[in-house]
């Protein structure tokens, strides 16, 4: 053994050695662990040090389950087809093909550098034509139970990127990928009815190991609330206006009603002297995005000639629109209540309507004049029968008596909209459907599976709205598989979501070719046990992968409803106080790190930066640290290794008390600590080596046992030098000996006038007078000349002498 720590060739030499004899190997006797990343898009700038942080922490985990014996499934792939993979293509003028294969071998050497366990036999790629003929046969399946259907919508639309996006990817009023502002735009889109699920999605969450922080965010998204349907009828018209409210109690004080801009019943309310003004408003609210028409202090509207009546009352009342009511959420209708709700307030002094408080504070009156809506809870008035009912009373009530009235109907709402599932580019799955003027849309046959990616010369988005694909004659133009007449493929294709909701799934059992994946082999390894990932993805990946897996609970092809039973989400690892970015310059490669330092180190360190669940700031200064401890660690063995002695008390106390606080750690994810108790405990056996003379080759095995998950190369070195044969992944994960952890003798400060001079091992049984004793030798040449007046003994904790 070199007494130096060449981590480059014990690295290079273990890696070489477990590609060849992997150390995760197959055992149908052994209980089973499926530890998961969200898998990466291939990025063209590759991994920095943030990447490695998750990736890092679920080898960990891993590696310690290996330990204890389980077998473990931790795969590794790449979500390669969407708008980051293609807009990086365009960028480089190369195709997304070759594009996208060049950035997957890059990120995948990355990948090899951190030696995570990862089964590259379970690897999955979500454009490869094997793997996205399952995502296409969940779409056909979907469409076949009604949750697929098309619509002609306003959406949102990215113009930078020329395509659709969903709510989840228009947050804020900018795409989530490019950052231009969103606008809308009609087009013909296929949707997904998520909103079919909302009720389970919601419920479920109790289900899962999950943060509250996650849970919260996406119950928040989903939006459940209890309201009322209200029928207004349209003056002269059999035509009525529904709307759906979460305050039916405060229906007396409704005096206008405002649509959305996109409200499909609007065209046959606009009386001929309005056309014009209502059409020009309309068409300015198109080009606003939703978050802007939602946040604009400067109320405006358009009258449409119209009026409906209050059912409550029987008052007529005038029926405006304005585009702070969005047509996707409830009816696209509003029934304004000003002086009970801001915005309703605000737009009824700039045009001047009635504003009729209907609720006053539990404990107050409100003023003649109202200068600001009140929104809180009290007491109903001005409201015929329901007065004197407090809100929450009227809230309970007041739909049924809406019910019995004929005026509407109890109803419970969900803010979460149906997702939109087409974008009008090239590099993602064709949409298996074929448009026949015939039959409509049919779903190509399963065993015409998958509808490849055709070859294109361009690929780059048109300003039209329509796909690429829409402009190659030979793949559009098909025959309908119902009828046989000559119909066309659907053009669009599916968002990157699509492959990333089920790829869980295919690890399990990624070579099979009759199934997306047998039942055999997800009730022997799914759902996911532990899922490591960033929180960016609470509304989007994590909701669309519940649903999947509902779905597909639902139609008999996996035996869970819930794809991940334990969550973990990382922090982000910021630069200079900024999110890593190439655009920016302050991106880390590990790559550097890597070669100067190794790569347990890195590993080690990215564990030691902080709370794995906390953001924190990259600083390179740190690993020398780790690298330190490393090389101590190293030394230490080499200095030992070759001892002939039995482990005395103090060294037994040392190495279980380790073990304890490490497995604990890392059972609950505190990598941070782990780090830091490796060191003190690695500090504590030198000096016991330096007492003793030596320390014991069991203490030595603990060590590089315990090492293995954070620092495989060197635990792996260790454990051979230290004369065992087979990989230290076999070795088992050390349990205490609680009876080691009870100390004979424990350490006390040592004061002289209250100032800290030292400190000494004592019997813990000892008595007042021996501790006195043994404190006045210890210190003896510091009280030397001087005469103690007061001495002072806390048990176990101090003693003070007192002297002049």
């Amino acid at each position: 053994m070199d007494s130096r720590y060449n981590f480059r060739e014990i690295e290079k030499k273990w890696r070489a050695e477990w590609e060849k004899n992997p150390v995760n190997k197959e055992d149908d006797v052994k209980p089973r662990f499926y530890c998961l990343d969200m898998f990466p898009y291939p990025s063209g700038s590759g991994l920095h040090v943030g990447h490695w942080r998750g990736y890092v922490l679920s080898d960990v985990v891993s590696r310690y389950k290996l330990l204890q014996g389980y077998q473990v499934l931790h795969p590794m792939g790449w979500d390669a087809f969407g708008l980051p993979a293609e807009n990086f293509a365009i960028k480089n003028n190369m195709h997304p093909r070759i594009a996208t294969a060049t950035n997957i071998a890059n990120v995948k050497r990355q990948l090899h550098e951190i030696s995570a366990l990862y089964d590259w036999d379970k690897e999955v790629d979500t454009t490869d034509p094997d793997y996205y003929k399952w995502t296409q046969w969940i779409f056909v399946k979907m469409f076949e139970k009604g949750l697929a259907y098309e619509k002609e919508m306003p959406l949102n639309w990215c113009p930078s990127c020329k395509c659709v996006l969903a709510n989840e990817e228009a947050a804020g009023g900018t795409c989530e990928r490019c950052g231009a502002t969103v606008t809308k735009k009609n087009l013909r889109q296929w949707m997904l009815k998520i909103t079919e699920y909302a009720e389970r999605l919601l419920v479920d969450l109790d289900k899962l190991d999950w943060s509250e922080k996650v849970k919260k965010m996406q119950s928040d998204w989903i939006g459940k609330s209890y309201g009322a349907e209200v029928d207004f009828k349209v003056v002269g018209s059999d035509e009525k206006i529904t709307v759906y409210t979460t305050r039916p109690d405060t229906l007396y004080g409704c005096t206008f009603m405002v649509l959305a801009p996109e409200y499909a019943g609007l065209a046959p309310l606009v009386k001929p002297e309005c056309k014009e003004a209502v059409d020009k408003y309309c068409f300015d609210a198109s080009v606003k995005s939703s978050v802007d028409r939602m946040t604009d202090k400067e109320k405006t509207g358009a009258f449409t000639g119209s009026y409906c009546v209050n059912p409550v009352n029987g008052k007529e009342i005038p029926i405006w629109v304005a585009d702070y009511v969005l047509a996707d959420y409830g009816t696209g209708a509003v029934m304004c209540v000003p002086a009970h709700d801001e915005r309703d307030f605000a737009f009824a002094k700039k045009f001047d309507m009635p504003i009729i408080p209907v609720i006053k504070p539990l404990d107050a009156e409100l003023p003649e004049v109202l200068e600001e809506a009140f929104a809180g809870e009290g007491i109903v008035i001005n409201s015929e029968e329901w007065n004197g009912m407090t809100v929450t009373e009227a809230k309970a009530k007041v739909p049924f008596i809406m019910e019995e009235k004929g005026w509407g109907k109890k109803t419970v709402n969900y803010k979460l909209r149906d997702w939109v599932f087409s974008r009008q580019r090239y590099w993602g799955e064709p949409i298996p459907i074929v448009h026949c003027e015939h039959c409509g849309p049919v779903a190509v046959p399963e065993d015409q599976l998958p509808v490849l990616l055709p070859e294109v010369e361009s690929y780059k988005p048109t300003d039209t709205g329509e796909s690429p694909l829409a402009h190659i004659d030979e793949w559009v133009n098909t025959t309908c598989p119902k009828c046989g007449a000559p119909a066309k493929r659907e053009t669009n294709t599916m968002p990157q979501w699509a492959g990333s909701s089920w790829y869980f799934l295919r690890y399990v059992d990624n070579h099979n070719n009759n199934e997306l994946a047998s039942m055999d082999a997800l009730n022997k390894w799914a759902p996911v046990d532990l899922y490591v990932g960033g929180i960016e993805h609470a509304v989007l990946h994590l909701l669309y992968a519940r649903f999947y897996t509902k779905f597909l609970y639902d139609i008999g092809a996996v035996p869970f409803d819930e794809p991940f039973t334990k969550l973990f989400n990382q922090g982000m690892i910021t630069k200079n106080g900024g999110k890593m970015s190439k655009s920016i310059g302050n991106v880390v490669s590990p790559d550097e790190l890597v070669e100067k330092y190794g790569c347990d180190s890195l590993r080690m360190y990215e564990l030691f930066v902080g709370p794995p669940e906390l953001d924190c700031d990259w600083d390179d200064s740190g690993i020398d640290g780790v690298f330190r401890f490393l090389n101590r660690v190293w030394k230490m063995v080499y200095a030992n290794k070759d001892a002939d002695k039995a482990p005395s008390k103090e060294e037994e106390f040392i190495v279980n008390k380790m073990i304890v606080d490490v497995t604990s750690r890392v059972e609950s994810l505190a990598m941070n600590t782990i780090v830091s108790t490796f060191m003190e405990s690695t500090n504590k056996l030198l000096d016991v080596a330096k007492k003793e003379g030596a320390l014991s080759k069991a203490t030595l095995d603990t060590m590089a046992i315990m090492l293995a998950p954070f620092a495989p190369h060197i635990a792996e070195e260790l454990w051979h030098e230290l004369g065992h044969e087979g990989t230290v992944f076999d070795a088992g994960w050390p349990k205490a000996d609680e009876s080691k952890l009870v100390q004979d003798t424990v350490e006390i400060a040592l004061q002289i006038g209250g100032k800290l001079r030292g400190t000494m091992e004592i019997s813990k049984d000892a008595s007042k007078e021996d501790a006195l004793a043994q404190a006045k030798e210890v210190l003896a040449s510091k009280i030397e000349g001087k005469t103690v007046v007061k001495e002072i003994y806390v048990p176990g904790k101090i003693v003070n002498l007192i002297v002049k």
